[in-house]
This record gives structure tokens, sequence and C-alpha cells, in this order.
């Protein structure tokens, strides 16, 4: 008898052969299973990722950021529509806010980029941040290997955008692409300043009707400080252009400079290939520290004495280094005496 879930349509196996074929349904059941806290679903999702692995890596990765409101959304779909028209295979993954109350996703890519979502050139999916840093959710980069292994020329991580650290998302694509506001004032330059360090390539949206010159003095300003500004490569100089995702102005130059970069960083310079394996590190101690997390929380002695530590520290009785050092002292003992428990 054969194990269960392997030779069903939905096995891992399975689903990895029908991924490579392109299959969208497969890659969406796929992403599902990177995304699930299951066990056995876990399990299914690193026995395709590794069948997945040697077909990863011919994508263009981009992430796109921006402050609520400067219109991300209407840009992707914009430029996506205009990369399929090329012959371009696109996939978004939309990384949605998560309400801290209930959990649940709040604005619903797939709803915004309706148009998007129907090309069947186009695989959009939108996913819930569960409040991670940066927007990104915690499984994004599976998603994004997953999405290359099924043939997708351009991937785009779209992240919340709301001032967080996008650090994240920066170190998981080839290219971090700002998107601003023509108008968008002196309340965002501390804000600003830090994620432009991070881009390479700033994008001023709306540059059309009433907020066209706006545009061009905010594009010709930000420009004006990236000089100032440390280069984040020495083999490429961040542009900044004005786009208009109504009027398609500039989505050609967006895609134009996107390609610049790819051939600049790559190619000799090999920085682009080197950045990517210094982004593999980073995520297999990223996968190490959240792992340590997960165990530590379900650890039998920490649920029993977390409790009364934390009601000590709200409480003002107990320095909160001194509970931390006690919570990771149980930790340690507990595993570092061979315990059998660990499963």
């Amino acid at each position: 008898m054969s194990e269960p879930g392997k030779s069903s349509a939905n096995g891992p196996d399975a689903l990895a052969a029908r991924l490579l074929k392109g299959e969208r349904r497969a890659l969406a059941r796929a992403i599902t299973k990177v995304e699930s806290t299951r066990l056995s679903d876990r399990a299914d999702a690193g026995a395709m990722l590794r069948t997945l692995l040697p077909h990863t890596g011919g994508a263009i990765r981009l992430g796109f950021s921006g402050a609520p409101g400067v219109g991300k959304s209407t840009f992707i779909e914009a430029f996506g529509s205009h990369l399929t028209s090329l012959g371009l295979k696109i996939a978004v993954l939309a990384i949605d806010p998560s309400s801290t109350r209930s959990g649940g996703s709040i604005l619903g890519d797939k709803t915004r980029m309706e148009q998007l979502a129907r090309d069947p050139n186009a695989f959009v999916r939108p996913s819930p941040s569960g409040g991670a840093l940066g927007g990104v959710a915690r499984r994004t980069r599976e998603a994004m290997l997953m999405s290359e292994a099924a043939g997708y020329d351009v991937v785009i991580i779209e992240t919340v955008g709301v001032g967080q650290s996008e650090t994240e998302v920066a170190n998981m694509v080839d290219m971090f692409v700002l998107l601003l506001s023509p108008g968008g004032g002196d309340e965002l330059q501390g804000i600003k300043r830090g994620i432009m360090e991070l881009a390479d390539l700033v994008i001023v949206n709306k540059a059309d009707g009433d907020f066209a010159a706006a545009a061009g003095r905010a594009a010709a300003e930000h420009q004006a400080a990236l000089h100032l500004m440390r280069p984040k490569s020495q083999n490429w100089q961040v542009p900044v252009l004005k786009t208009s995702a109504l009027t398609g102005l500039g989505l050609a130059e967006v895609w134009q400079a996107i390609q610049d970069y790819r051939d600049a960083l790559g190619g000799e310079t090999g920085e682009l290939t080197q950045r990517r394996a210094e982004q593999a590190r980073a995520w297999m101690w990223s996968e190490v520290h959240d792992g340590l997390l997960e165990m530590l929380h379900a650890d039998p002695k920490i649920a029993a004495r977390a409790p009364a530590l934390e009601q000590a520290v709200k409480a003002g009785a107990l320095p909160a280094g001194e509970a931390a050092a006690e919570l990771l002292h149980l930790f340690r003992d507990g595993y570092g005496n061979g315990r059998d428990d660990a499963q």
C-alpha cells in the first residue's frame, strides 16, 4: 500500500511535477502548503522545495515598497500588465497587513489587482503578513522560489510599507524599488531617509494631471538627495523615474532600468550572484532563529514558568533581563541534557 498522500494528485511529488509544468493551481496549492503550520504540510513543502530548487534562480526578483496611498497595487497591476504584453510571465506575492485583533488579512490584493489576476500570464497571491517585521510573510522566500520553478520570469514582492524595517524584503530580492508620492511632504522624510538607502530604484508615481509638475520637482529633489548618500553598489547609480499607472507613463523606462540594473550587477561583476548567496545564508539563520523561538514557546517548563515571570516583570518586581535569563536557563538545561521530549 502506498504511503498516504504520496501518490495523490496533491502529494509533494505529483504537486512538484505539475508546478514545473507551469500549472497555476498547482503553484497555489504548493504555496498553501508552504504557509501552513501543520507538520505534515511543512514536511511536504520541504520535500517539494528540495525537488524544485534546481529549477529556481532564473527570474528577476523585485521588491516594491512605499507608504500607504502611494499607489503600489495600482502601479504593480499596470506594470505587470505591461510585462505580460511583452510576453513575460509575472508572479506577484502581495503581502497584506494583518489585523492585530483577529489576525485576518485586511486589504485583499487579488481584489485590488483584479485585471492582472485574470491575466493567464500572471499569478497574484495575497498573503497575510501575520505582523511580521517589514510586512513580509514568513514563507515569502519559499513562495518566491516556487514561482520561479513554475516558470515565471519576474517575481514581485509587494510589502505593507508602513515604515517598519524593509530590510527583510531587501534581503530576499535582486532589486528593491521604492515608490513615492509627488506631494509626500516633509512628514515622511524620517521614513524616507532610511528606506532610500535600501533602494535600487526610486519611482515617483502619480505623475499625471495636476500632480505632473509636483512629480517633476519631487523626482529632481530625490535624485539630488541620492547623490549625497553613499551608493549601495559601486556598479549602480540609483535612478529616479516618474510614472503614472493611469496613463502608462514611464512603465517602459522602469522595465529598462531593471534590465540595466541586472546587466550592471550580473555578468563579469558577479555582484548579483554574491548577493543571492549571502541572502541564502541569512535565510538559513533566520529559519534557525524562528525555529528556536517555536521550540522555546512549546517547551512545557517554559510554559509553566513564563506566566509568573511575566507578572513579576509587569509589576516592576523583576528586571526583564533577569526574567529572560531564567527562561533561557530552563530552556538550555532541558535541551542541553539530551532530553527526549524535544519532539
